[in-house]
C-alpha cells in the first residue's frame, strides 16, 4: 500500500492586500450589515455605534462608521440577506497593506484614514514589503 504524502490542497492567488511580515497580521470576527451588497475583501470597514454592525467606512457617516476599524479578510456578499442581524466574516484588526489595494466607502481614500488606521496598528505601504523596510 502506497500512500500519498504531498498533495495539491488548493490554490493561493496573490491579491496585493499584504504588504510583507514586517508588522504581525491580527484577526477578529465582524458582523457586516445585511443588504450591503458585495463587500470584497481588502474593505476598510467602520462599525456603526448603534447596532455594532460594520460597514465601508466613509468620513461623510456621524453613527460610528466615519472612523476606521478593520479590514475585510474575505469576499462577502451581504445582498442575500435583506435584514436581521447581519453576516459575520473574519476581518484584519492589525498588520501591513498596501494602500491602493484597500477600499473605501464614498469618496475616500486611504489619505483620509491613514493616520487613524495606524493608531490600530494597521501599516500602510506603496508597495509588497519583504525585506521589512519602510516604504
Amino acid at each position: 500500500m502506497t500512500r500519498q504524502l504531498l498533495g495539491k490542497l488548493g490554490d493561493s492567488l496573490q491579491d496585493n492586500l499584504i504588504a510583507g511580515p514586517r508588522f504581525p497580521i491580527a484577526h477578529k470576527g465582524v458582523t457586516l450589515a445585511a443588504g450591503s451588497g458585495y463587500v470584497a475583501r481588502g474593505t476598510v470597514l467602520g462599525i456603526i455605534t448603534a447596532d455594532g454592525l460594520a460597514v465601508a467606512v466613509n468620513s461623510g457617516f456621524s453613527n460610528g462608521a466615519q472612523n476606521p476599524d478593520c479590514i475585510l479578510a474575505e469576499d462577502i456578499d451581504t445582498g442575500a440577506v435583506a435584514s436581521g442581524d447581519g453576516i459575520p466574516a473574519v476581518a484584519y484588526s492589525a498588520g501591513y497593506f498596501i494602500r491602493n489595494s484597500l477600499i473605501f466607502g464614498g469618496t475616500d481614500t486611504f489619505e483620509n484614514h491613514e493616520t487613524e488606521m495606524r493608531k490600530l496598528n494597521m501599516h500602510l505601504s506603496s508597495s509588497v514589503d519583504m525585506e521589512g523596510g519602510v516604504r
